[in-house]
C-alpha cells in the first residue's frame, strides 16, 4: 500500500490529509493512503521511515522546513536555493531527496491575484512577516519577480525590520504584506502580527499563508480598511499538486 503523509507539529490545522484522500478517491487509487505524522521533535524523523516502510514521500510543515534538511541525502535545485524543504521523496535506492514546492505554489497563486505590472510601476515594495522556512520560499519568489522586499522578525538579528520598527515608523512604501507566521492559525485564531493596521488603506494587498481559518484576524484587519486579501488555500492546492507530480516522477 503506497503511503504518503505530512510531518510537522502540531497538525490539527492541516487540510492536507483531506485533500489527498479525496484526490486518491477521485483517481480510483484505493490502495493509496495519506496520513498525518505529528513529530514533537525532528530527531524522530529517521525512525518514521523505519516504522512505515511503505512510505513513499511526505510533505513538511511548521516548524521543520529548515530543520529536516540535516536528515536528507540530497536537495533538489529549488530547495537548495531557498534553504527550506516542504516535500520529500524516497528514491528507489532509499535516498531521501528534498524539494520545495512552496515556491511554485506561491508564485502561481500570487500572479493570479496581484496586478504585478501596476504594483511594480507604482514602485511599491513587499514586507514578508516571519523568517521561518515558508518565508524563504516567499522571498525567493519575490526576488524572481523583481519585487523589492524586506523581512520582518521579532528578532532584529534575523530580519531587516522588527514589528516595533513598523509600529514606530509606519508602512513606508510597502503595500504587499505577506504573513508567513502561524499567527492566526486554528485553534489560536485571535492572534495576529503586531502591526499598525489603522494605517492600512485601499492600496494594500494582504496575503496570509494561513488557510485555516480562511479569514484570519490579519486578513479581517485588512478587509475592514478596504485592502485586497488572499489566504493560503490556493497555494496549498498548487504546492500539493506539484508534490504529487514529484512523487510520481
Amino acid at each position: 500500500m503506497p503511503l504518503f503523509g505530512l510531518i510537522g507539529y502540531p497538525l490539527s490545522h492541516s487540510f492536507s490529509k483531506r485533500y489527498f484522500t479525496a484526490k486518491f478517491e477521485q483517481m480510483g487509487l484505493k490502495a493509496h493512503r495519506y496520513d498525518l505524522f505529528e513529530l514533537q521533535d525532528i530527531e524522530l524523523f529517521p525512525a518514521l521511515w523505519k516504522t512505515y516502510p511503505a512510505l513513499k514521500g511526505v510533505n513538511v510543515t511548521i516548524p521543520y522546513k529548515q530543520k529536516v534538511i540535516a536528515f536528507l541525502d540530497e536537495l533538489a535545485e529549488g530547495a537548495q536555493a531557498v534553504g527550506a524543504v516542504n516535500t520529500i521523496k524516497k528514491m528507489p535506492d532509499g535516498r531521501l531527496v528534498g524539494y520545495n514546492t512552496d515556491v511554485e505554489g506561491f508564485k502561481q497563486a500570487l500572479l493570479r491575484w496581484l496586478p504585478l505590472s501596476y504594483f511594480k510601476e507604482s514602485g511599491y515594495e513587499a514586507l514578508v512577516l516571519g523568517t521561518g522556512g515558508a518565508s524563504k520560499a516567499v522571498a525567493y519568489v519575490l526576488g524572481q519577480l523583481g519585487v523589492p522586499y524586506r523581512m520582518v522578525s521579532r528578532d532584529k538579528t534575523k530580519g531587516d525590520l522588527t514589528y516595533r520598527d513598523i509600529q514606530r515608523e509606519g508602512w513606508g512604501n510597502a503595500r504587499l504584506i505577506v504573513n508567513t507566521t502561524p499567527l492566526g492559525m486554528s485553534p489560536q485564531t485571535e492572534t495576529a502580527p503586531a502591526l499598525p493596521y489603522e494605517q492600512i488603506d485601499t492600496t494594500f494587498y494582504l496575503y496570509d499563508l494561513v488557510y485555516n481559518p480562511p479569514l484570519t484576524r490579519f486578513l479581517k484587519e485588512g478587509i475592514e480598511r478596504g485592502a485586497k486579501i488572499q489566504n493560503g488555500l490556493e497555494m496549498l492546492y498548487l504546492q500539493a499538486e506539484a508534490a504529487w507530480a514529484i512523487w510520481n516522477q
